[in-house]
C-alpha cells in the first residue's frame, strides 16, 4: 500500500474550514460496490463527508462499469450532464474511476471532449486518489492514472452502505477470456488474495455484528490457483465456516468448469456456507458455450448439477443466460430451455446478447434478426415463470431460516429478506428486524418470491 500520509496532511490544508462533501457512484457488479466502499474510506481518511445531492457536492466520483456499451453511454450521457453543475460551481472536482477508465481509448476521450473531469483513476489505481486530488486542488485540469495494479485494495478501511451486509473481494481479475466479455482486459489477470488476510477481515466483520458475508471474484473457483503454497477455495469456505459467530457465507461469482465435488461437498458440509450456487450457464447448447470460450459443455454441466442434486435434491440454483449470441439458431436455443426445464432454477439472470467493442465476439459475423432474439428471450422467460411458480412451492409448510434487509416497498408492514436459499420472502413484522436473522413458516408461493409468517 502506497504511503499517502504527506499527500493527505496537504490536501487537509487546502480544503481547510468545514469538511468538504463527497458522491461516490457505482455502477455495475458487486466488485465495483466494494472499490466504491474503497474510495469512501480514504475520502473519509482524508476529511471529506457524504452526500448523495449533487448539489452539495464538492467533489462526485462516478465509480464505472464497462460489461455492456449501454453502460458506458449511460455514464458519459451522465458525465455531460455535469457540465452544468462544474459551471455553476467552479471548485467542484470530478472524478472517473472503475473499468469504464481502464480502457485507454476511454480516458483519452474523456480528457479530449469532458472538460469538466478533473481526473479518471482505473480499476487498480485507488491508492493514487489522494496525489489525483491534489493535483485538481492546485489547480492542474487533468490528471490520470490508469495503473495496472497494485496491493492498497487489500487493507484500506471502507465506509461500508451496509451495517449487516458485507462484500470482501478474495480475488480480482480473470484467466478465462469468454469471446463476450471485457472484463479480463479491464481487470487483469488472476490474483488471489493471501487466505490469512481474508480470515483476519472476515473475523473481523463478524467481531463487529455482520450477518452476510459475500466473498467476491470475476471466478472464485480458481481461487488460489494463481498462488504457489495458498490454499483452495472449498479449502477457505472451510476455513471462514470455522469462525466463531451467526452469521451466513456466500460468494459470487462461480465458473461451471472449475465447480469441483470437493467445492460442492464443502457447501454441502460447512453449516455456515449458504445452500445456493449461482452457476451461470450462459447457453444450454454446447456449440454455442465452444463459440463463447466458456470451456466446458452441457454435458459437465449437467453432471455438476445432478452430483449437487444427488446429495439434496431441493438444493437452490440460480444462472446467468445470454439469449441471441451471434448466429445462435432455434435448435441451439431449445438446448437452453431443455436445460432450464430439466434443472428448475429458482431464478434466472437473463441477458439479450450486446456487442461489446474489444471482445472476440465482436468481430463475429451475425445473422439472427433482433425481433428474434426478442422472441426467444420473451419464451424464456416466460418458461421460467412457470417453473419458479411451481418449484417455489416446495417450501410451503416450512421454516425458512430469514435475513432481514428492508421493509418491503409493495406490502405496508410487512418485511422482505433472504432466506439460505437465496430465496425472497416476505412477512408481516416491525422494522427493527431488520439486520436480523428470524425464522419464517411459508405459507404461500408465487413466481418471484414467498410468502410467510413469523415464528
Amino acid at each position: 500500500m502506497n504511503d499517502n500520509s504527506a499527500l493527505i496532511c496537504e490536501i487537509r490544508t487546502l480544503l481547510g474550514g468545514s469538511p468538504p462533501k463527497a458522491l461516490v457512484r457505482s455502477f455495475g457488479c458487486q466488485l465495483n460496490v466494494s472499490d466504491g466502499e474503497k474510495i469512501k474510506g480514504l475520502l473519509e481518511k482524508i476529511g471529506y463527508t457524504f452526500t448523495e445531492n449533487e448539489d452539495e457536492a464538492d467533489l462526485i466520483i462516478l465509480n464505472t462499469c464497462a460489461v455492456r456499451e449501454s453502460a458506458e453511454d449511460r455514464v458519459f450521457g451522465i458525465i455531460g450532464s455535469m457540465k452544468k453543475l462544474k459551471e455553476l460551481k467552479p471548485s467542484l472536482i470530478i472524478g472517473i474511476s472503475g473499468c469504464m477508465t481502464a480502457q485507454a481509448h476511454n480516458a483519452e476521450k474523456i480528457k479530449k471532449s469532458y472538460p469538466q473531469v478533473s481526473f479518471v483513476m482505473g480499476t487498480s489505481a485507488i491508492s493514487s486518489l489522494p496525489a489525483l486530488l491534489l493535483d485538481s486542488l492546485r489547480g492542474v485540469k487533468f490528471s490520470a492514472d490508469t495503473s495496472e495494479y497494485d496491493d492498497f485494495s487489500q487493507s484500506v478501511p471502507q465506509v461500508r452502505d451496509s451495517s449487516f451486509k458485507a462484500s470482501v473481494p478474495i480475488m480480482f481479475g480473470c484467466n478465462n477470456f469468454c469471446t463476450y466479455c471485457i472484463v479480463p482486459y479491464v481487470r487483469g489477470r488472476e490474483r488471489s488474495r493471501r487466505s490469512d488476510d481474508i480470515i483476519r477481515e472476515v473475523c473481523g466483520l463478524v467481531h463487529d455484528g455482520y450477518k452476510e458475508i459475500m466473498l467476491l471474484g470475476q471466478n472464485v473457483n480458481s481461487y488460489g490457483n494463481d498462488s504457489d503454497g495458498e490454499i483452495s477455495f472449498p479449502q477457505l469456505l472451510r476455513k471462514l465456516n470455522g469462525i466463531e459467530g451467526d452469521f451466513v457465507i456466500r460468494f459470487m461469482s462461480s465458473h461451471p468448469k472449475d465447480a469441483s465435488r470437493e467445492l460442492i461437498d464443502a457447501i454441502l458440509e460447512c453449516d455456515k456456507v449458504a445452500k445456493h450456487l449461482h452457476l451461470p450457464l450462459q447457453s444450454g447448447s454446447s456449440s454455442v458455450l465452444d463459440r463463447m470460450n466458456r470451456r466446458y459443455t452441457a454435458e459437465k454441466y449437467l453432471e455438476t448439477v445432478d452430483y449437487i442434486r444427488s446429495k439434496d435434491p431441493d438444493y437452490s440454483l440460480t444462472t446467468d443466460i445470454i439469449v441471441g449470441f451471434p448466429n445462435e439458431t432455434d435448435e441451439e436455443f431449445k438446448d437452453t430451455l431443455d436445460i432450464i426445464r430439466r434443472v428448475r432454477y429458482d431464478n434466472i439472470y437473463s441477458f439479450i446478447y450486446s456487442k461489446r467493442s474489444g471482445t472476440k465476439a465482436a468481430a463475429m459475423a451475425d445473422a439472427t434478426p433482433e425481433d428474434v432474439k426478442g422472441r426467444r428471450m420473451r419464451e424464456l422467460l416466460e418458461a421460467q415463470r412457470e417453473i419458479s411458480a411451481e418449484h417455489y412451492k416446495r417450501f410451503i409448510g416450512r421454516k425458512l431460516r430469514v435475513l432481514v434487509d428492508d421493509a418491503s416497498k409493495k406490502h405496508t408492514g410487512f418485511l422482505t429478506g433472504k432466506s439460505n436459499e437465496f430465496i425472497i420472502v416476505e412477512f408481516e413484522g416491525d422494522t427493527s428486524l431488520i439486520g436480523k436473522f428470524v425464522e419464517v413458516e411459508i405459507t404461500e408461493a408465487m413466481n418471484w418470491a414467498v410468502r410467510g409468517k413469523l415464528v
